[in-house]
């Protein structure tokens, strides 16, 4: 019960994060803190958990090559968005992101 708990949860937040990145410009919240801020965060979060329950570390690093390479398709995608284009600097902080969860769920002792 508890994998399918972390699995759904999971499975929500990364919805979460594709539909944030490719939701049209005009219907983004004006408002937003920093995205790069959001982008590491959102990363990092997706990361850790896969890492946690990853068999073993060339696992692990396997997700976390799967995490950037969604991340740099979800920045291709955004050209054909309307008022969103491909940002390196937003793939810098996805890959922070995706190596901080990684590193840390690899240091956790379980």
């Amino acid at each position: 019960m508890a994998d399918l708990i972390l699995i759904a949860g999971w499975s929500a937040l990364a919805l979460a994060v594709v539909v944030g990145c490719l939701v049209p410009a005009d219907r983004l919240p004006r408002h937003l803190p920093n995205d790069k801020l959001l982008h590491l965060l959102s990363y990092a979060a997706l990361a850790l958990p896969v890492t946690t329950v990853a068999s073993s570390s060339q696992h692990a690093i396997a997700n976390a090559v799967i995490l950037l390479l969604a991340g740099l398709l979800i920045e291709l995608v955004q050209h054909f968005v309307p008022g969103r284009s491909f940002c390196t600097r937003d793939l810098l902080a996805n890959t922070a992101g995706v190596l901080i969860g990684t590193l840390t769920g690899l240091m956790l002792p379980f």
